[in-house]
């Protein structure tokens, strides 16, 4: 059987480091083993899905070197590669799931569903569906399909007995079916969600190993059954140990920079993050820290894969990005400088901005220093505001954060409307709003102008520096990050009424 492993990330946000963590070991093991390595969309997420979202995957996956053999942009004789264009073969196949019993049709309604979730939470008892339209008669359900009854499709779970399956990096592993939800297969909209649709495409495109995030074990027994309703073989599957910081804690958007294009605007060299990607859960056989990418290709073993907690630590990755750096002759090095700071239309973009400010040519990396470099380190004091107290300077910092990551389009009109309209929810003159954002991402009260600086700084540096100013200002405990959430979803219910 040929090697077919792949990748399918969601066009749902920026690039993440755990698609690159991902495609790594995938690609590796399919370029080992002389098979294909395979991009496919997943995008049946129609309320959060983007255009733009899918052209930043692209990019920064080519950015990174880990390009595919087959997908959206490059065909093959397995797509299409985007599951929203492949709505009639899910049609055809849940059809075929439901006759042979795998699957049935439920018409429960959504404050049905609410309150047996909060009766079963109240008796601590895991929260699934109960199975009440497994009784439905095929004549009541065609009757009440012809009447428009909203309704889903949702997978058969035996009631008795356990799933067992072998992981490739752990195992032999066991999870009683009692814990295994009723999962929806098909929404009420007819698209499918991730489980049917994935299960289906890993075997029409045939994929034989897949290397995934650890996250995705409780949903194997999900995807093990759509295969066994199937009669189908299924892939061998690979648990990836979850990325973690260095106090063991999962690493994620809310506390640390997950986005590749974050690592890729501070200055760090693909191959070194590659490199360390590549460490994460996995050794060279003599344990060297350092090495290309064709020894990784060469040597990859999935025996060497371990189950533990890898410990992604930026100062050691600023650490080997040196290595790499100093390995570079002078032109290399020009050559990357320029294209980090200026490439594409960047440069552009700084010259319309600093033009009409400048009076000597030093004046461009006087006024864009913050922006071609890292912003200086704040104190507390840089904050202070006539107007404002701490306190609500970190709710300001701490609710722009949150609207930031909502935003879709990342540009300075985008940015302009989302805290105009945030400022105004909060109650706030725009310009004492304003403030507190200019010194957390430039470090003084006087800058380029903030939109456009936001929009060349890119996503995930903006956040990353609020939130490390939040943190100058003695930060935000669980608790109250909590309690600011609420109070954040609020103001946006409130605008969207």
């Amino acid at each position: 059987m040929p090697v077919r492993t792949r990748l399918a990330p969601s066009p749902t946000g920026d690039p993440h480091l755990g698609s690159a963590y991902a495609a790594l070991f995938n690609r590796a093991f399919a370029k080992r083993n002389g098979g294909q390595f395979i991009l496919r969309i997943e995008d049946t997420d129609r309320t959060r899905n983007s255009v733009e979202s899918e052209a930043a995957i692209f990019d920064a996956l080519r950015w990174l070197g880990l390009d595919w053999d087959e997908g959206p942009d490059v065909g093959g004789d397995k797509g299409p590669y985007r599951q929203s264009e492949r709505t009639a073969i899910y049609k055809e196949y849940i059809a075929k799931l439901i006759s042979v019993g795998g699957a049935f049709h439920c018409f429960c309604s959504k404050e049905r569903l609410d309150e047996l979730r909060r009766d079963q939470m109240q008796r601590g008892a895991t929260p699934k569906y109960d199975g009440k339209c497994l009784a439905l008669d095929s004549g009541e359900i065609d009757e009440r399909i012809a009447r428009g009854d909203s309704h889903v499709i949702r997978l058969g779970v035996p009631d008795k007995g356990e799933c067992r399956f072998v992981d490739g990096v752990r195992g032999e592993i066991t999870i009683p079916w009692s814990q295994v939800d009723m999962q929806v297969l098909i929404k009420s909209d007819g698209f499918p969600t991730y489980h049917f649709a994935s299960t289906v495409d890993d075997h029409l495109m045939g994929i034989s190993h897949i290397f995934r995030g650890e996250e995705w074990i409780s949903s194997f027994p999900k995807h093990q059954l759509i295969y066994r309703y199937f009669g189908w073989d299924m892939p061998l599957h690979y648990h990836l140990p979850l990325l973690r910081n260095p106090d063991q804690s999962k690493m994620s958007k809310r506390r640390n920079a997950t986005s590749i294009n974050y690592y890729r605007r501070c200055g760090f060299l693909r191959e070194s993050l590659l490199n360390y990607l590549a460490t994460m859960g996995w050794s060279m056989p003599e344990e060297r820290e350092k090495f290309s990418m064709e020894e990784f290709y060469g040597e990859f073993n999935p025996e060497r894969l371990s189950p533990r907690g890898p410990v992604f630590d930026i100062e050691k990755l600023s650490w080997l990005n040196g290595l790499y750096i100093r390995e570079l002759t002078s032109e290399e090095l020009k050559e990357r400088v320029f294209d980090w700071a200026f490439g594409g239309n960047r440069l552009d973009r700084l010259l319309s901005l600093v033009r009409e400010r400048s009076e000597r040519f030093d004046d461009l990396f006087r006024q864009a220093d913050y922006i071609l470099g890292d912003r200086i380190e704040l104190k507390e004091e840089d904050f202070e505001h006539r107007n404002l107290e701490l306190d609500e300077i970190r709710k300001i910092l701490h609710f722009v954060n949150k609207s930031l990551e909502e935003l879709e389009e990342w540009n300075r009109d985008n940015l302009y409307e989302s805290l105009n309209l945030l400022s105004k929810s909060m109650s706030l003159k725009f310009r004492d709003f304003l403030g507190p954002i200019f010194v957390a991402v430039s470090g003084r009260t006087v800058t380029l102008p903030l939109f456009d600086s936001l929009e060349l700084l890119e996503r995930d540096v903006v956040k990353m520096r609020i939130r490390s100013a939040i943190d100058v200002l003695g930060g935000i405990s669980k608790k109250e990050s909590k309690r600011l959430d609420r109070e954040w979803r609020d103001l946006v219910s409130t605008q969207s009424s």
